[in-house]
């Protein structure tokens, strides 16, 4: 009998994880007694998704804002610092703000508008219009910015981050102005030592503050990529990543994961005969319709996984055979024809109108994303994901 049941997502349970545990072999464990629990088989080419939280944890990846506060000052020095296009986040930048400020004297911040990078409003853009600002080449000063906004709080965390980060700076002793621009070059008349915190854009801006006369210009990603003072780090992308441990401290986003994934797909398959995928992922990349947040202040969905996970979809539009193809069958001439069609289909089905339609992103990207929304960010206890059928097609 022909399988009826397409990709299925669950939620593994796992111990709270601590630092120095074995992730590898926990994950390996728990698969394997959750498939013994609930009765499921595991097949070749399911994907095991491991959340990069509890592996930084495993991993004892953190630094505390004394150690990051003692990297800004290493790299930055004495100078005025313009600290550009952070996001608005108490889990995500908030305890990395606090370290930045207290490694330097003043700072200038400078507050992308109406949103951040990730989607998190300042203001509602139709204020814009109405206040007869252009986001693209008005600048703001705080007072400004208040005079014609007002005190505006978050819709989901009713915190006015205006205000919140400016007293994170200042009670780290750090003087503080606030500035309101989309340019990052804006910040140049203020000071020509620059900080980039936006996440997916960082090179653009440092390439053109550099080419506008900055003269130095680092991103998070240069903070906190080597040990400092017995810290943690991450070589490839310093901050970016990191999310609130707590107060003192952030987690930041794991390093050395390539061998991680490689000893559970090694575990997996000697424990049960199976070729089975694996991988680390972080936050998804979709965008709540909303809210208007798009989930992405990672700075990659996955930052390490299988070989079998390298690529795109290659796959045709049922509907679109159906309606066009195929359009004069139906009942089991249609099956069979559509079968057929998918059997024989290319394997590089890139620009071919059958293939219109198809989610244009890459595996990781995708089952990333599946399983981010899978586990959640709360109290699910599920950091690892176990797919099933993703790679199943009508045929099977």
């Amino acid at each position: 009998m022909e399988r009826l049941i397409g990709t299925v997502s669950r939620g593994i349970r796992a111990p709270i994880i601590r630092e120095g545990d074995d992730i590898a072999e926990i994950v390996v464990k728990s698969v394997l007694e959750a498939s013994k629990s609930e009765d499921f088989a595991l097949r070749d080419r399911d994907v095991v998704a491991v959340t990069e939280a509890v592996v930084a944890r495993a991993q004892g990846n953190y630094a505390t804002v004394e150690q990051i506060a003692a990297d800004v000052r290493t790299k930055f020095g004495n100078a005025t610092l313009g600290v550009i296009f952070p996001i608005l986040s108490r889990n995500r930048f908030a305890v990395c703000l606090r370290g930045i400020a207290k490694g330097v004297k003043r700072m200038v911040l400078m507050l992308s508008y109406p949103s951040d990078e990730v989607g998190n409003h300042l203001v509602d853009p139709d204020l814009l219009d109405e206040k007869g600002v252009n986001p693209w080449t008005d600048l703001l000063d705080e007072r400004r910015y208040r005079e014609l906004f007002g005190f505006h709080k978050h819709p989901f965390t009713g915190v006015d981050y205006v205000e919140y980060y400016k007293e994170l700076i200042t009670a780290a002793g750090c003087e503080v102005e606030i500035i309101f621009a989309n340019d990052c070059r804006a910040i140049l008349p203020y000071t020509k030592t620059v900080l980039c915190c936006d996440i997916h854009t960082r090179e653009r801006s440092r390439r053109r503050l550099m080419a506008a006369g900055a003269k130095q210009v680092l991103c998070l990603s240069d903070l906190m990529n080597t040990p400092v003072n017995g810290s943690g780090y991450n070589e490839s992308y310093g901050l970016l990543g990191s999310n609130k441990a707590t107060e003192e401290r952030v987690k930041l986003f794991p390093r050395d994961c390539a061998p991680v994934v490689e000893r559970i797909r090694g575990g997996l398959l000697e424990a049960t005969g199976r070729s089975i995928e694996v991988m680390i992922y972080g936050d998804g990349a979709f965008k709540d319709p909303v809210g208007k947040i798009w989930e992405l202040a990672d700075p990659v969905v996955s930052p390490a996984y299988t070989p079998g996970l390298e690529g795109q979809p290659n796959e045709v539009k049922l509907k679109y055979l159906a309606d066009n193809d195929f359009a004069h069958l139906s009942g089991n001439a249609l099956k069979a024809a559509i079968s057929d069609y998918i059997r024989n289909k290319e394997d590089d089905l890139t620009g071919q109108m059958v293939s219109q339609g198809t989610t244009p992103r890459r595996l990781t990207d995708l089952i990333g994303s599946l399983c981010d929304l899978t586990s959640g960010s709360g109290d699910k206890g599920t950091p690892i994901v176990l797919v099933q059928g993703y790679f199943d097609n009508y045929t099977k």
